[in-house]
């Protein structure tokens, strides 16, 4: 099981929805607060506005879910699927994910800082505009994941797997090329000054000494 940033437990909850089917369902304005759900069905539930907080999931579903301007705040996600789906402007701060499928997960804008994400599979996920501060990638496999002017300000990275992720217009400052597997990565011309930086190379324009 993963461990979240520095050993912090997951915060307890209060109350449990378990076994339901909420195929479809509309979310929109709902708001929970340190509540169990387990093995609910949440396939092609759309939501809008909903707030859901240091809430936990268990072997929940949101495959092709959409969530739009909604708030998963500290919660926590073990063993969920979440094929296809979609977030934009939601605001996922401090949430965890252990051992969940995010296959073709699409995110736009909203802010997923101090996400714990160690050890996902996000090889077709993609992330455009998102605020990344301090997300926990240690060991993903991004592997030809798109992170399009995100901002990874002091992401862990270590042993994260980047091979032909496309980078370009994200901030790279805490990315230490000697710890990442980069082959293939796209990027932008101040990105590769940031990564030569990185590893020690002294860059100059070619006029003058």
């Amino acid at each position: 099981m993963a461990e979240r940033r520095y050993g912090v437990p997951a915060p307890a909850t209060e109350t449990e929805i378990r076994h339901q089917d909420w195929y479809g369902k509309d979310l929109s304005g709902q708001r929970h607060t340190r509540v169990a759900f387990i093995d609910v069905d949440m396939t092609e539930v759309s939501n809008k506005s909903a707030v859901f907080n240091e809430c936990t999931f268990r072997t929940c579903s949101f495959n092709a879910s959409k969530h739009n301007e909604s708030a998963f705040l500290n919660c926590t996600f073990t063993r969920c699927t979440f094929f296809n789906a979609s977030f934009k402007g939601c605001k996922l701060v401090g949430s965890m994910f252990d051992r969940c499928t995010l296959d073709l997960v699409s995110c736009e804008r909203g802010d997923w800082s101090l996400v714990g994400l160690p050890g996902a599979d996000l090889r077709r996920a993609s992330f455009n505009g998102v605020r990344m501060r301090e997300v926990d990638l240690t060991g993903a496999r991004c592997e030809g994941t798109k992170f399009r002017h995100v901002d990874l300000s002091g992401s862990w990275l270590d042993k994260a797997n980047l091979s032909r992720a496309d980078l370009r217009g994200s901030d790279l400052s805490a990315l230490d090329p000697t710890t990442v597997e980069l082959k293939g990565a796209i990027v932008d011309l101040d990105q590769a000054i940031v990564i030569a930086t990185a590893l020690g190379l002294d860059v100059r324009s070619d006029d003058g000494d």
